[in-house]
């Protein structure tokens, strides 16, 4: 393909991303390239990375169209502003890739170049939406939690995330799964945070490796290795991940527990339990019972008092994980965390019952909201008080090392103070 025709290519895959904001973009990408068989592998990469440059600097490129009389920002304007601030095109190759020639996309016209102009003109004065690149309506709830650095937090979560991978310590402890990754040409460094984490020196087909094959790694965010490890779960110790979802912290729970004892993992969607149980018989793990919610009432009575330890990762606006998915910020709003927010307290109250005297449940979401976090913890304490708030720091001496990112009882990872996902953990205690 042309630059001419991968740039027409990009803004055609960017108007349906923008038409479908209800659909993830990672998936919209997907049905596009499989209609579209004849685009090669560089090909792809160019329009992929076009498009999700757009998606991660949207707000930026907004606002400095704003400056112009453009309307509405579309997908050809959002294109064309990215290949002038982000490619630095100057006028001669811009009119190359607009010449409406065939596979190209139509020539430009004055509002074109006025955007152009716009983009190039901008100076400073940018607001924190602008220079984090997220919605104006989302200020005001992210600096309730931010403060000040609301744009350099959102920033960070503008930029591409690092490839990280967990050893399945069931198989293999770091050095073997570095050594066996490293045999098929690819290199990682452990992960600074997370005692069973890898971070890739570059991206590489992990899935398509004899380690990954064989159950020695798992692809999962160095921050939701951590969530897992300070779920505390110990070997004989009946667990439950009362969200369980695709059963990344399943499995990591397993590996904790050294396969010894009782894991259950639930959830609403039985289709998501089915899909993880290759990834449970790849890594070797006996102990995962995966049971719909339905079920729960059935699968508590056979607990007794209940459970020692019940992990909530509750449904949630996603926030935490924009960097992975930066369209998903464009579809938030206050009304979306709101709703979220109830779910969220209704799904604590459920599990809140399934912990024996004594034993803990962990909250977690990977959103940044303090409706979805903070609330929904004084929320629940103030309406259950038989459970009590735990320390984070604490737990995390016990379970990780001796330096806490943070001494308060709450944490919040983010990808500006820690390079991982962002995180929110709570340790709620069931009294005795």
């Amino acid at each position: 393909m042309t630059p001419a025709a991968r740039t027409e290519s990009a803004i055609g895959l960017l108007d349906q991303i923008l038409s479908q904001p209800r659909e993830p973009a990672d998936r919209v990408v997907a049905g596009w390239f499989r209609q579209r068989r004849y685009a090669g592998a560089k090909d792809r990469a160019y329009i992929q990375n076009l498009v999700w440059s757009v998606l991660r600097r949207r707000g930026a490129l907004e606002w400095s169209l704003g400056h112009a009389d453009v309307g509405e920002a579309s997908a050809r304007s959002l294109v064309l502003a990215s290949l002038v601030a982000e490619e630095g095109l100057d006028d001669a190759a811009l009119a190359d890739r607009f010449s409406g020639a065939e596979h190209a996309p139509p020539p430009l016209t004055d509002t074109d170049r006025a955007a152009v102009a716009a983009v190039r003109a901008v100076g400073d004065g940018a607001p924190d939406w602008a220079l984090g690149n997220y919605p104006p309506l989302l200020d005001e709830p992210l600096r309730e939690v931010f403060g000040d650095d609301a744009a350099a937090e959102t920033a960070a979560l503008a930029e591409r995330a690092p490839a990280d991978l967990r050893v399945n310590t069931l198989k293999a402890d770091r050095d073997a799964a570095i050594a066996a990754l490293a045999r098929e040409g690819i290199t990682a460094q452990p992960t600074p945070l997370s005692p069973v984490g890898l971070r890739l020196d570059a991206r590489a087909n992990v899935a398509g490796s004899n380690a990954f094959r064989d159950g020695l790694v798992e692809v999962q965010d160095e921050g939701s290795q951590l969530v897992a490890l300070l779920v505390g779960a110990r070997p004989g110790e009946t667990v439950i991940d009362w969200c369980a979802g695709g059963g990344g912290k399943t499995l990591a729970l397993a590996a904790q527990m050294q396969n010894e004892g009782r894991l259950i993992a639930f959830d609403v969607a039985e289709t998501r339990l089915e899909a993880a149980s290759h990834r449970i018989a790849r890594a070797g793990v006996t102990i995962i019972e995966t049971r719909p919610m339905h079920e729960a009432a059935t699968v508590l009575g056979s607990i007794g008092e209940g459970a020692d330890r019940v992990l909530v990762d509750a449904p949630c606006s996603g926030s935490g994980a924009w960097r992975r998915n930066p369209a998903a910020k464009w579809r938030t709003t206050p009304a979306t965390i709101a709703g979220h927010a109830g779910q969220q307290q209704a799904i604590l109250a459920s599990a809140a019952g399934a912990v024996r005297p004594g034993g803990s449940l962990v909250y977690v979401t990977c959103s940044l909201f303090r409706a979805e976090n903070q609330n929904q913890v004084d929320g629940f304490l103030a309406a259950h008080r038989n459970f009590r708030l735990g320390s984070v720091a604490a737990r995390w001496r016990e379970v990780i090392g001796p330096d806490p990112p943070s001494e308060m009882p709450l944490l919040l990872l983010t990808p500006l103070e820690n390079n991982t996902d962002g995180f929110f953990i709570a340790i709620l205690y069931r009294k005795s």
